[in-house]
């Protein structure tokens, strides 16, 4: 018996399996994790935003990646900590349709402005002289409006999709919504939805994974062609940092996804790579680069100086 997808209609999450005793501290540590991923990340879009020697192709491009992580943080972790605290698993299917598509867009965007970082560090290294040729504001320009273009253009088309079936089912399989869990909800026939997600995951793992391995594998080149100690010390910093990032969401989205598409992969596992897809980049994304990028840990500093200095006065 199909159920119409109204405001009405409540959809059941995965359980969080807390007793009693511990629903308070995992609410504190919940909201606390949220606190510090959203100020991380405001911290790094603000001093990039506001800091001119900051405004270079590279730190253009960051930007883009603590907006992309504080979208998944806030479709993930309000909800979550309202379910905790109510010991209340239930979403409402439009909110659920919201919170996955504001995930996916999360994940996609990640992954796209991962790839367009990896880019401009290859053009750096491996082609310093044509750098401010190649990437100038216009081209960076589209760059950003590219992955931003690509990344809700095939969100809405998945989607779109998604929203042509009733669903029958109420019990969504995993830890938050998202479209594989909102699939299993339907009974009638989701081939073009699969062909469709299949084609998807190709597209978005395969391709930033090509392009990854493809730079990197020049920059490797430049590296050990080089003759310059500092320079290859410098370039393999910033890079290391960048590819355990990418690396990280890779692995854990593509298990993940796959983790839908095979009944013999541990559903607790497969709930567990999701949500850490969710919590690790957002939490450590500010704290790599913040880190171990110089200019930008220094810059980090004195805007925090610059502002306590003021609130002092």
């Amino acid at each position: 018996m199909y159920t119409n997808s109204s405001s009405a209609l409540l959809l059941t999450l995965e359980t969080l399996s807390l007793s009693n005793a511990y629903v308070y501290p995992a609410f504190l540590f919940g909201t606390l994790t949220y606190l510090l991923v959203m100020f991380c990340n405001l911290l790094i879009l603000t001093t990039i935003a506001l800091t001119k020697k900051l405004h270079k192709p590279m730190f253009i491009l960051l930007i883009n990646l603590p907006i992309s992580d504080m979208v998944g943080a806030s479709a993930f972790f309000p909800q979550l900590l309202l379910s905790i605290v109510t010991q209340n698993r239930q979403i409402s299917h439009p909110a659920c349709i919201i919170q996955a598509f504001l995930i996916h867009v999360y994940g996609t965007g990640n992954l796209l402005i991962l790839s367009a970082m990896a880019y401009d560090r290859y053009i750096a290294i491996s082609c310093p002289l044509r750098y401010n040729t190649i990437m100038t504001l216009q081209n960076l320009v589209r760059i950003i409006i590219l992955i931003w273009f690509i990344n809700f253009s095939i969100m809405v088309t998945l989607f779109l999709l998604l929203a042509r079936f009733k669903i029958c089912r109420t019990n969504i399989v995993d830890l938050f919504c998202n479209n594989p869990s909102l699939l299993k909800l339907i009974c009638e026939d989701t081939s073009v939805n699969n062909y469709y997600g299949v084609v998807f995951m190709i597209l978005i793992q395969g391709g930033p994974l090509a392009l990854m391995i493809f730079t990197y594998a020049q920059i490797l080149r430049t590296c050990v062609m080089t003759n310059q100690s500092n320079a290859r010390r410098k370039a393999v910093q910033t890079c290391s940092s960048h590819l355990i990032v990418y690396l990280f969401l890779q692995i854990n989205t593509l298990f993940t996804l796959i983790g839908h598409r095979t009944e013999s992969v541990s559903p607790f596992l497969r709930r567990t790579f999701g949500a850490s897809v969710l919590v690790f980049p957002p939490l450590l994304d500010p704290i790599i680069y913040g880190l171990r990028i110089k200019e930008l840990r220094e810059c980090i500093k004195i805007f925090l100086k610059r502002n306590a200095g003021s609130s002092n006065v």
